[in-house]
């Protein structure tokens, strides 16, 4: 096996025939192109490679690995031919450990898409420490869920302490505005995580709590962010967000990894805020309700998601608030341009998948914060059209 430095490949986008995976590929052949980048295509059929590779525009000369996860030898060369591998074939808790187990083995930095905390905590309790022997960084969640949360918060962190000294105890991520659709990928992921519980109850644990994905510490009790509340802080109403789930389990994990520069004692929620009075109210209650069934009637299918006019016309806008028990405040804003699940989500993968490259971090199983934390940040201003910024 060649040194990592030694091989044939930078950055191989595996799942390239995949919706996701096709859109991070055309933004590598494209946002890319002339950087010397020595980037690859992989999926399971040679000619539906060729077919993406044609249609999205990359080089003819752009390499194709025919790769399957039902078949280890296939994810073992590779894992061996790269120093990292992006990931978009969900839901991972069907397909994504044999790709993990190979990294890991071969030392190879690796970045998903992965929202499926269940099976996360499963590959973190599996594989953490032999990642850390081998050098192999796992950065999950490395799309909108969970960059500009787990970004936000830390780079919110980072002005509070510079501000006033310490990091504040308690932050509230609030989302002011979104637009964007969910895919059958997102849909997939939900109802194999349902099927995973009703095998193994004992993921019910890992899926309720806030500290999930931080094995052998347990913090305050946390602000659930279940039902909708009148915000004084931004004298709004706000409804559950359906992403604080993964999110808010990431938080605490990039906190725990790098051993508490929040503090051992941070408390974190993210809500979706709507408006003032009783209209802001009824759309509060109205998101809760809907929530109940995400995904409506008919469900999308796997490989489907947003137009590329949806993709382009979508956007969010997130607002981080820090607090302190003295009444101090602090705001900073995270903004991203295009849908944010895939116009967005694909130039951030690929983005973790380049600052990998150059990343000194140990290995392990990580977050994108905890790994890359400000360098992301200033590859995802630069190249992904996601402003960071104070707004006191």
């Amino acid at each position: 096996m060649a040194a990592k430095a030694d091989r044939p490949l930078d950055i191989v986008v595996y799942g390239a025939t995949g919706y996701t995976g096709r859109l991070v590929a055309e933004y590598l052949a494209h946002h890319h192109r002339g950087s010397g980048l020595k980037w690859a295509m992989a999926g399971r059929s040679l000619e539906k490679l060729a077919e993406v590779r044609d249609l999205i525009g990359a080089p003819a000369e752009t390499p194709l690995i025919v790769a399957n996860a039902d078949d280890p030898a296939s994810m073992k060369t590779l894992a061996e031919s790269t120093r990292v591998v992006i990931t978009t074939v969900g839901p991972y808790q069907l397909y994504g450990e044999p790709l993990v187990k190979a990294c890991v083995v071969a030392g190879t930095d690796y970045a998903d898409l992965c929202g499926e905390p269940a099976w996360m905590r499963q590959m973190i309790d599996k594989y953490h420490d032999a990642a850390k022997a081998s050098g192999a960084r796992i950065s999950f969640s490395s799309g909108f869920d969970s960059i500009p949360f787990d970004l936000g918060v830390l780079m919110l962190q980072k002005e509070a302490v510079a501000r006033h000294g310490n990091p504040a105890p308690r932050v509230k991520g609030r989302v002011r505005a979104m637009q964007g659709t969910f895919s059958g990928g997102t849909a997939a992921s939900l109802t194999e995580t349902m099927k995973a519980v009703a095998k193994d109850p004992g993921l019910i644990a890992v899926l309720q709590s806030p500290f999930g994905l931080t094995p052998g510490f347990e913090g305050p009790s946390q602000p659930m962010g279940l039902v909708p509340e009148y915000d004084e802080s931004v004298g709004k109403w706000a409804a559950p967000f359906i992403m604080a789930t993964i999110n808010t389990k990431n938080v605490h994990r990039t906190n725990f990894l790098l051993g508490h520069p929040y503090g051992a004692d941070l408390r974190y929620d993210e809500m979706m805020l709507t408006s003032a009075g009783e209209i802001g109210e009824k759309a509060a209650k109205a998101v809760t309700e809907m929530l109940k069934n995400p995904f409506g009637a008919k469900p999308p299918k796997p490989g489907e998601g947003p137009s590329k006019e949806e993709r382009e016309n979508g956007f969010y806008d997130v607002l981080f608030i820090g607090e302190w028990p003295d009444g101090k405040a602090l705001r900073y804003g995270v903004k991203g341009r295009y849908d944010p699940g895939y116009g967005s989500t694909s130039r951030m993968i690929a983005e973790t998948g380049i600052a990998l490259l150059d990343c000194e971090a140990p290995g392990g199983v990580a977050t994108p914060g905890a790994l890359l934390g400000e360098a992301l940040v200033e590859r995802l201003r630069d190249h992904a059209e996601i402003s960071f910024a104070s707004e006191d």
